[in-house]
């Protein structure tokens, strides 16, 4: 057996990308990153998407090695025995565990290839309400991870850039991207934005209220997997023609037995509305400080709807009757912003002046 293949993770190419990084053109390999609350994407410059997989971890609570991580830990939520821990790192798009999100964006290094020796420039998409001490986290965490510099670049600005926006023009852009934690509503002129309006509203919160509503008015506990479900299935925000009704499996909190219950569409839309409401406000708020002559934009370009939360049925056609203006959901919601940001890591030195640096690494 030739030696190479005892090597780890594909030694051969290992021992090639080794020898490149020792000769005279070390390869720099440059990252962006889409750190979610739901779901983290990584594109690598040069080679496009390269990743991506549920913002989870699953952790053992006794020795706290991580077991898993991305498809394979989401699949143990709710489903472990109790020392096993399936952990959401970030939660309204901000760090709650500073120490698992370092581990993460390290594991997220490790699969892309990344190392300290690989002096790899690092892009990462932050939601744009972030406070100072949370960038400051961010930064912290990618420079243990081994990256040699780091970049922040806000997620509306991302987006626009992924949704083929054009930014750069004197020309009001509006972009609503709902993402897991968070909402955020930016209007983008000339390489800056405009107006911004965040809340800390997302698909979880969407999916909470689900759960809370069958455990209201059925006395059912169904986990938050099977509220995604649902969502998925008949969630709405407003009516549409092919609406059915949808089988709901879960435990009785009386008699702890299984029990099965049909929802209506209806009755969805109403334990969501809340939080579609607020999704609206968000919108209409952002309008609200835009100036005139922006806004007029708006009124032939309309507004673009990207991330997993926009991907909502009907949810275009409602905040289109709430705001009187044309909008679109772009053609890839979930990877509009890695893709907006590999764009900009595709031409570093042209779109430097547009992100938050952070400072420079040295090992």
């Amino acid at each position: 057996m030739p030696a190479s293949t005892t090597l780890p993770n594909g030694g051969k190419r290992w021992l090639r990308t080794r020898r490149l990084e020792h000769g005279a053109g070390a390869l720099a390999r440059d990252l962006a990153i889409d750190l979610g609350t739901a779901n983290t994407l990584v594109y690598a410059r040069g080679q496009g998407i390269i990743l991506n997989e549920p913002t989870v971890i699953a952790l053992n609570s006794r020795s706290n090695d991580v077991l898993a991580m991305g498809h394979e830990a989401w699949q143990m939520i709710g489903r472990t025995p109790g020392y096993i821990v399936a952990v959401r790192p970030l939660r309204g798009g901000a760090i709650t565990d500073y120490e698992i999100t370092q581990r993460m964006i390290r594991l997220l290094f490790q699969r892309a290839g990344v190392s300290r020796l690989s002096r790899a420039r690092v892009l990462i998409c932050v939601p744009s309400a972030i406070t100072h001490v949370e960038q400051r986290a961010v930064l912290e965490a990618a420079r243990l991870a081994g990256a040699a510099s780091t970049y922040l670049l806000e997620q509306p600005m991302a987006a626009a850039v992924g949704a083929g926006l054009p930014i750069h023009e004197p020309l009001g852009n509006m972009v609503v991207d709902i993402g897991g934690g968070t909402t955020e509503v930016a209007v983008i002129s000339l390489r800056g934005v405009v107006a911004l309006e965040a809340v800390r509203v997302g698909s979880f919160d969407i999916d909470a209220a689900i759960q809370a509503y069958v455990r209201r008015e059925y006395g059912i506990a169904i986990g938050e997997r099977t509220a995604e479900e649902i969502k998925l299935a008949i969630g709405s925000a407003f009516p549409t023609p092919d609406e059915y009704k949808a089988e709901v499996r879960g435990r009785d909190l009386m008699s702890g037995l299984p029990k099965t219950v049909v929802l209506t569409p209806e009755e969805v839309r109403d334990a969501i509305e809340e939080q579609v409401r607020a999704i609206c406000d968000a919108v209409i708020a952002a309008l609200s400080q835009t100036p005139p002559e922006l806004a007029h934009d708006l009124i032939l370009h309309g507004i673009h709807l990207v991330g997993g939360g926009g991907m909502l049925r009907g949810l275009d056609l409602r905040i289109a009757q709430e705001t009187k203006l044309p909008v679109h959901l772009v053609d890839a919601p979930l990877e509009c912003v890695v893709l907006g940001a590999g764009r900009c890591v595709e031409i570093f030195d042209q779109v430097e002046d547009m992100l938050m640096r952070g400072p420079r690494h040295s090992h």
